[in-house]
């Protein structure tokens, strides 16, 4: 049996503990703002990488959790990374809500999919190697706690950045898809405020007197929405608004929270201008319209590095009798961005498979678990000069 083969045997004979192990992470509450579950999550993956023999870093932040750092090998050679996010886009409480539950091989809860089951991937493959007797080359984990917000809390993106200097490829945990596929290249995120500032009045004794902040605004939603070109790959969506008190009363403020994708770095000056250009009209008299940033994510960069490492996956899933995994451009953006930004190679969605992330269906694949923890550490094995 050779040590591919011993690897993935691990992996057969330790379904249960897998199944364990996330469902272990799922109940930990680790959603947006829940700083106590992110450290705890933290201190749970970092026991388990240190029992696989990595030295432990930590990042700390006041709002939420630690950023895990784990290396493993000499760090001075061109190393691998392993990452992914400890947190979920869900509040305070959902996992009592919502526990951990498989039915008809699809497992729920939040996170389940985004990214849990990911991270037990992560750790798994690195377990199953290691018993494997694979397990001398460079790695380097990076774990967050707040990728969701888009890192609000923290300046892990930073962090990212300047722990992948040096890498030779990375490998990120998020979602996977029912297509099988892997992402090479991810659209950014630019999401921002609009407020308007109108002027308050009785519509019932004063109405001349008023200047309404949500008509401003219900006009610059409508230009805001037509900035969408999908033939350009980009797309605008208004997401919440808020504004008025009572109904008998012209509103004095709206404000709106916006999100637009795009495709190439290029593109968001561009989109900022056309954005301005918007909010600098006035069509109710004597209001006044500001706007701000809030968070973001850059574009990941299709990289030639990255279609390198598709290949290597799909000579892998050949050989072991996976689906071939194709290229994917993902709307969602992730860590990988911070990656790619320093030029290295890196494949995204390696993680479980399934859908519905972000909302209370969130579902994923029970037996993608354990196909997809074989697959990486086939990958992982070939990137590593196994042969």
């Amino acid at each position: 049996m050779d040590t591919r083969d011993k690897a993935y045997q691990w992996i057969d004979e330790h379904k249960d503990e897998m199944i364990s192990l996330w469902k272990e992470m799922v109940t930990i509450d680790s959603g947006i703002g829940v700083k106590e579950g992110g450290m705890a999550m933290g201190n749970l993956c970092a026991g388990i990488l240190e029992k696989l023999g990595f030295s432990i870093r930590r990042v700390p932040y006041e709002k939420c959790g630690d950023t895990i750092i784990g290396e493993r090998g000499d760090m001075t050679k061109p190393f691998t990374i392993l990452m992914g996010h400890m947190d979920t886009v869900f509040f305070k409480g959902e996992p009592e809500k919502r526990p951990f539950t498989i039915k008809d091989g699809k497992a729920y809860g939040p996170g389940v999919l985004d990214m849990k089951g990911g991270v037990t991937i992560l750790l798994s493959t690195l377990q199953a190697l290691h018993e494997a007797g694979f397990e001398d080359f460079p790695c380097k984990v990076i774990l967050d706690a707040d990728e969701e917000p888009a890192h609000a809390f923290s300046n892990a993106s930073e962090v990212i950045q300047k722990e992948a200097e040096g890498a030779k490829c990375a490998f990120n945990f998020e979602t996977g898809f029912t297509d099988h596929s892997l992402v090479v290249q991810r659209k950014g995120c630019w999401r921002f405020f609009i407020e308007t500032f109108g002027r308050g009045c009785h519509v019932g004794n004063d109405p001349e007197n008023g200047r309404s902040a949500i008509l401003e605004m219900a006009h610059k939603i409508i230009e805001i929405e037509k900035l969408t070109d999908y033939s350009k790959q980009y797309n605008v969506n208004v997401g919440t608004i808020e504004g008025g008190t009572v109904a008998n009363a012209a509103p004095a403020y709206c404000k709106v929270e916006c999100d637009f994708r795009y495709t190439h770095p290029e593109d968001l000056p561009i989109l900022r201008k056309k954005v301005d250009e918007v909010c600098s009209r006035q069509y109710v008299p004597d209001t006044i319209t500001k706007v701000s940033d809030s968070v973001g994510f850059a574009t990941m960069t299709r990289l030639p590095g990255n279609l390198e490492l598709l290949k290597i996956a799909q000579e892998v899933a050949e050989e072991s009798g996976f689906p071939k995994p194709e290229a994917r451009l993902c709307g969602g953006g992730s860590d990988a961005a911070y990656t790619t930004a320093m030029g290295v190679p890196t494949l995204c969605a390696v993680g479980v498979e399934g859908a519905r992330n972000h909302t209370v269906e969130e579902w994923a694949d029970v037996d993608s678990l354990f196909r997809r923890a074989k697959q990486m550490a086939g990958i992982l094995m070939k990137v590593n000069g196994a042969r």
